[in-house]
């Protein structure tokens, strides 16, 4: 079954997206936060739930990474829009993913398609961009007193941001300049009546 249970969770991150956008901008950020700590709930049991239960499909393997980043991409333009995100940070954030994205979909076109394998820094700048917005979006709405963490998570978020768009695009450079692509096995010739075929083209 393609749409499952677990699918249905990230499809429900999808259209969870404008409306979270549109909470920011109109100023409910409590209502932005519990949204937003719902989302994180539902990556969560998705992902759970797929393990278990061996609901692991094609299509979610595509979606749960798309509605992660579009979610996270919507809050960070969104916040740094309204003034509670550094403008450098988002534009670092955006622009690392465009690399990527713009970097794999190359690789394909030039017939050189790249394996995405998550590596440590890249797991470890998403857990950062993840604590990063919901910190923002938990003072904003409910106010812990954590606002001085704020300008630390920033540099911190912004460095991994960088240091992984580098690490991704340095691999990347390194596996096309080492590619060779799969050598192809030449086409038997067998003789038939009125002269020598090969690759269905009669030579005469």
């Amino acid at each position: 079954m393609i749409v499952n249970i677990p699918n249905s969770l990230t499809l429900a991150r999808i259209v969870a997206v404008p409306f979270v956008v549109w909470l920011i901008i109109t100023g409910e950020m409590t209502a932005a936060f519990v949204l937003f700590l719902l989302a994180g709930a539902s990556d969560a049991a998705d992902g759970f739930l797929a393990k278990r239960f061996g609901w692991n499909t094609e299509l979610g393997a595509y979606l749960d990474p798309i509605a992660d980043k579009a979610l996270l991409v919507s809050i960070y333009v969104t916040l740094g829009f309204s003034g509670h995100l550094p403008v450098w940070l988002v534009i670092a954030v955006v622009s690392r993913d465009v690399l990527i994205i713009g970097a794999f979909m190359l690789s394909s076109m030039l017939g050189r398609p790249v394996e995405v394998r998550p590596i440590f820094i890249s797991k470890a700048n998403t857990f950062f961009q993840i604590v990063l917005a919901g910190l923002v979006l938990a003072e904003l709405g409910v106010g812990f007193g954590l606002h001085g963490l704020v300008p630390v998570l920033v540099w911190v978020t912004g460095l991994l941001t960088v240091t992984s768009a580098g690490a991704y695009f340095w691999s990347w450079l390194v596996y096309m300049a080492r590619y060779e692509p799969v050598p192809q096995r030449p086409s038997r010739r067998r003789k038939g009546m009125g002269g020598t075929h090969g690759s269905g083209v009669s030579v005469r």
